[in-house]
């Protein structure tokens, strides 16, 4: 029989390992690689941006991470399920003449295998309760969700991302297109998620200056490879 101590030993292991990796991939669309010769881990508790040019291979690589495109050449190993990540795209396909509140829009992540005319069970009820509290809008919830801002309509998809209690939290360029006050208020829950929480989060961006906002630890992305980007020192405003 195992004694506590073999059992934290396989515990900290399990939270060792990488939520996700690749190794030697090329990534791409129809057998034609945008990236090539791609090494990356994401672990536990990790926070890390990817930041390069529109059309650099950032949405590429996060549509293969989560299993939406397949590899062209490589390996990669998830040691988390695919319905454990959370992915909050770069802009979200609902109608913006369909009436819906913003509480009705976090509580899709919360669906599962139910039908969407179907009541949560109590437990995602309370999960609802507490993901709008975390995103700081639950006084917002019973608004139409067109009539928010477009920080306060990114902050309620990250809600609904975090209604599945996700290992991994994949973000694609949420600091774009909203005012400097929403990026700060998305930067200072993105931080707080991660070192709170333990939240990891892989996300993206075009700009490098709002990247080092959130993150030392960021990947460039250009002309088809990614490299680990030479920071001296984090420089975190909020």
């Amino acid at each position: 029989m195992k004694n506590r101590s073999d059992n934290r030993a396989v515990e900290d292991l399990s939270r060792a390992l990488p939520l996700v990796s690749l190794r030697s991939a090329a990534l791409g669309y129809h057998g034609i690689a945008v990236l090539r010769g791609i090494e990356l881990e994401i672990r536990p508790g990790d926070l890390i941006a990817v930041a390069g040019p529109n059309g650099s291979g950032k949405t590429t690589l996060f549509r293969t991470l989560l299993g939406f495109l397949p590899l062209i050449e490589g390996t990669i190993a998830r040691n988390c399920p695919l319905d454990q990540f959370g992915y909050v795209p770069q802009s979200s396909a609902l109608d913006p003449t369909f009436p819906i509140t913003a509480r009705e829009v976090v509580a899709m992540g919360g669906y599962g295998r139910l039908k969407f005319h179907q009541r949560l069970p109590t437990g995602e009820r309370d999960r609802l309760e507490a993901v709008l509290n975390q995103v700081g809008l639950r006084h917002l919830a019973e608004r139409a969700f067109f009539s928010l801002s477009g920080g306060q309509r990114q902050r309620m998809l990250i809600a609904r991302a975090l209604m599945v209690r996700p290992q991994i939290l994949i973000l694609d360029e949420p600091l774009s297109g909203v005012d400097p006050e929403s990026q700060k208020a998305i930067g200072e829950l993105l931080l707080r998620l991660n070192r709170e929480e333990g939240q990891a989060i892989f996300f993206s961006s075009h700009d490098l200056r709002m990247v080092r906002s959130v993150t030392d630890r960021v990947l460039r992305v250009d002309g088809g490879k990614i490299g680990w980007e030479e920071i001296t020192s984090s420089d975190h405003p909020w």
